[in-house]
């Protein structure tokens, strides 16, 4: 239980120190979200997670908790995408961000305290790591190209008779699986499993950046907060609540079914994938959302309500399963 506290308390309390920054700086904010999104997105971000693979033993999670990850998530986010595009009618970007919002868990920054000091393990982490960002991160993403490649083919031409430029198709498909998180992960993974090790030289200040990506994605999430007033857009509460209800229910009640009766887990290894499931949609869903300049207030409200939810959800999953 202290674990739990300890892990969403560094995480608040840092989200707190970027929305005091906007608060403070209102003038600067802009300029400073601007800054700080590409420099995760492109070199912090890819660091931390080589370095998580990097000194993972990979064939303790594969068999067993990576398989959980996947389907828990797939059954999550169809559920998700079939409601929100045939019941809410919404379009395929709405609804694809948030099916990604409703299923991709915060592992990387509250996960990893959490699964040390309650479970004893990192195990569950890895699992749910390697499931999203070498497989669902893809996927998202190259939908998220191809939503923004259609929008683009759709603008009205400019008054001086020129059309939009448009990404070509094969470049849609490449970008999203040769981002630098996806390729890092795999970079990680690949060392992880052939065993080699960076000199020190090297490996030392890629430790170093890497450990930056964890404050910096939270103070700009908090940065984000600072004028926003979540939920006060009606047209998508029906959403939030829709992807709050996914996140912090449907996933774990999965997680519970899916690694209890299908893989036969009891114990503090079932109280570990259902915790991860539980956990709060990953500030990364809205980083990705705004590298791509899709609309990120439904993500931002899913990620915002989810976190304020998450402590009481996983409080109860300990003390039932713990």
């Amino acid at each position: 239980m202290e674990g739990v506290l300890l892990g969403f308390g560094v995480v608040l309390v840092i989200v707190a120190v970027g929305f005091a920054a906007a608060a403070i700086l209102p003038h600067k904010a802009p300029d400073m979200q601007r800054g700080l999104t590409p420099v995760i997105f492109y070199i912090t971000n890819p660091a931390l997670m080589l370095v998580l693979l990097a000194d993972t033993n990979l064939a303790s999670v594969v068999g067993v908790y990576t398989p959980i990850a996947l389907i828990t998530a797939v059954i999550a986010g169809l559920t998700y995408a079939l409601f929100s595009r045939f019941v809410l009618r919404r379009s395929a970007a709405q609804t694809a961000g948030g099916a990604m919002a409703s299923t991709y868990v915060n592992a990387g920054n509250i996960g990893v305290p959490i699964a040390l000091y309650a479970v004893g393990s990192a195990d569950p982490v890895v699992s749910v790591l390697l499931a999203q960002l070498l497989v669902f991160a893809p996927i998202y993403l190259s939908i998220f190209a191809w939503c923004q490649r259609k929008a683009a083919a759709v603008k009205p031409h400019d008054p001086d008779g020129g059309a939009p430029a448009i990404v070509p198709l094969w470049r849609t498909v490449v970008r999203p699986i040769l981002n630098p998180v996806t390729v890092a992960t795999a970079v990680g993974a690949l060392m992880s499993l052939t065993g080699l090790q960076l000199p020190e030289v090297l490996w030392a200040p890629i430790e170093m950046v890497g450990n930056a990506s964890i404050p910096l994605l939270l103070m700009l999430f908090g940065m984000s907060l600072y004028g926003q007033k979540p939920l006060t857009q009606r047209s998508l509460r029906a959403d939030v609540a829709l992807g709050t209800v996914v996140k912090l229910i449907l996933m774990p009640a999965l997680a519970w079914v899916i690694g209890h009766f299908l893989f036969q887990l009891d114990g503090v290894p079932l109280l570990g994938v259902v915790v991860m499931a539980a956990l709060p949609t990953a500030q990364n869903v809205f980083l990705f959302a705004s590298q791509f300049r899709m609309q990120a207030t439904l993500v931002r409200d899913i990620i915002f309500l989810s976190s304020m939810l998450s402590l009481p959800a996983v409080l109860l999953v300990a003390l039932l399963l713990g």
